[in-house]
């Protein structure tokens, strides 16, 4: 969209292209809720979701949440890129994210290693590191049985990581299989996303139903 026409329209970005900047996004109070209660959920740590059809803002939403947990300057805030990636790259990711030298093919250590960071972490600020994790209905069942067991300690009853997860609506499904149960089972924030509607009109689902006609 040209100069012109965004000045015809009284606009000062493009609406119509994936790099709008957060300061130019509309942050409804939903979202706004669920950043305020995932930013909790850093002094605790634990496992959020946020679920939604295709193109319902998932992305966006982790955008704004990126953004605002950045605002407490002695947070880590790791992104994962490849989610579909089984647990050698997925182990060498997290290295990567949190400064630490893992050897992949030994999980012990690497496992030993990763823990002893982000207990670090939590006893300098008090808060534990956050994982992102755009796109994770493409996770690996035993990727995710994984992260959940590398985040608990202490017999399951401390976890060392804060874990946002965003996906489209199989990623809920998954969450119905029996082996990722003890998963789903630990997600303490949830976000369901959802088309808009104008305000003020009724849903679909809320519409009254017609009185049968009656006759006099």
């Amino acid at each position: 969209m040209s100069s012109n026409l965004l000045a015809l329209h009284g606009l000062k970005w493009n609406p119509f292209v994936s790099e709008v900047p957060l300061e130019a996004l509309f942050v409804t109070p939903e979202i706004k809720n669920f950043c305020w209660r995932v930013g909790h959920l850093t002094g605790q740590g634990g496992f959020a979701l946020i679920t939604g059809e295709p193109g319902l803002g998932k992305s966006v939403a982790l955008r704004v949440l990126v953004d605002r947990l950045a605002a407490q300057g002695d947070l880590t805030v790791g992104i994962l890129t490849r989610p579909q990636t089984g647990l050698l790259d997925f182990y060498r990711e997290l290295g990567d994210l949190f400064g630490v030298q893992l050897s992949p093919h030994n999980r012990w250590n690497g496992t030993r290693l990763l823990r002893q960071r982000w207990q670090a972490h939590i006893e300098a600020a008090l808060l534990r590191p956050v994982l992102i994790i755009d796109e994770a209905q493409e996770m690996q069942p035993s990727v995710l049985n994984e992260l959940r067991l590398l985040c608990a300690a202490d017999l399951d009853s401390r976890c060392l990581l804060s874990v946002v997860l965003g996906g489209d609506l199989r990623l809920a499904e998954k969450f119905r299989d029996p082996d990722l149960l003890p998963l789903g089972s630990r997600i303490r924030v949830r976000l369901l996303l959802e088309p808009a509607t104008p305000r003020g009109w009724p849903s679909a689902c809320t519409m009254p139903s017609p009185r049968p006609a009656t006759r006099t």
